[in-house]
């Protein structure tokens, strides 16, 4: 069965089909406050063969049938010399629902070990030669822009990481301009919840590929953020509906970047009921 066919396999109220519509509209919705994709793009897809990456694809492919885009999809997937990556779960996968793909094999594994000491997380090092790999392949294959499968968990979590660790009040961005000024990256899935994404992987049944590398760290200060928004929203679900609204409403006078309020007009005006305290 082709790509440009699937969209037509599930039809109905069942909870795949409900659950599928509400992904597609928190990414209409991401797409029209940012401008992801446009007509005539041509997407390169990071296919990590994770949940969210599975996802991220066939929701894009779903979308493009349905509101006949004139956009390409290319999935390319990077094998980093793990050993026994299941590549090929991932490549039967795609082949056999009639994407346009690439697969590629770096050993970034074997630098990743060598460079990063015992028991420090190998994240950092391992995602910026992943990125750097992929940025040239994009502009190999003529792809004027990356996708990437990050998804709302993955905000709000490193808005915490960044505070908690980095000194700095900042987030993932839905699109930017790489450095090298030839890419630009995007992030469809900025406003889809993890828990959806993982329901709908579940449902669908996707061949999901382990990464032995990152994966195997129990203990990553990301592992511990994920934790306590996990205990945080099992006392109050709205929590992280709650954070996103707040990356949304930003209140640039009322925090401590002398920069920022300088071109904001310098100290705010405060409200006659504005709470002092």
């Amino acid at each position: 069965m082709s790509a440009a066919t699937t969209t037509t396999k599930f039809k109905g109220t069942n909870p795949l089909i409900r659950l599928e519509k509400k992904l597609m509209r928190e990414i209409g919705k991401a797409n029209g406050d940012f401008d992801l994709i446009s007509a005539g793009d041509r997407i390169m897809v990071a296919m990590s063969g994770g949940k969210d990456s599975y996802a991220m694809l066939q929701l894009l492919q779903r979308i493009k049938v349905k509101a006949n885009l004139d956009i390409e999809l290319i999935a390319v997937n990077l094998d980093q010399g793990q050993p026994d990556f299941p590549a090929h779960l991932l490549e039967g996968w795609l082949k056999d629902h009639g994407y346009t793909y690439k697969m590629l094999k770096r050993d970034t594994y074997s630098i990743v070990l060598d460079k990063i000491p015992e028991g420090k997380t190998y994240c950092s090092l391992c995602s910026r030669l992943r990125r750097g790999i992929l940025y040239t392949a994009a502009q190999e294959l003529g792809c004027n822009k990356i996708a990437l499968g990050h998804h709302r968990d993955d905000l709000i979590e490193t808005v915490l990481l960044n505070l908690f660790y980095s000194g700095q009040l900042k987030s993932m961005a839905p699109k930017l301009f790489a450095d090298n000024g030839k890419n630009v990256v995007i992030r469809p899935l900025a406003y889809c919840a993890e828990e959806d994404i993982a329901a709908y992987a579940k449902l669908v049944d996707f061949p999901i590929l382990p990464c032995n590398l990152c994966g195997s760290q129990d203990n990553m200060q990301r592992q511990q953020i994920k934790a306590m928004l996990t205990d945080l929203s099992t006392k109050n679900p709205a929590v992280k509906g709650n954070m996103m609204s707040a990356l949304r409403n930003i209140k640039g006078t009322h925090l401590l970047d002398p920069e920022l309020l300088a071109l904001q007009g310098g100290a705010p005006t405060i409200s006659a009921s504005e709470d002092l305290i």
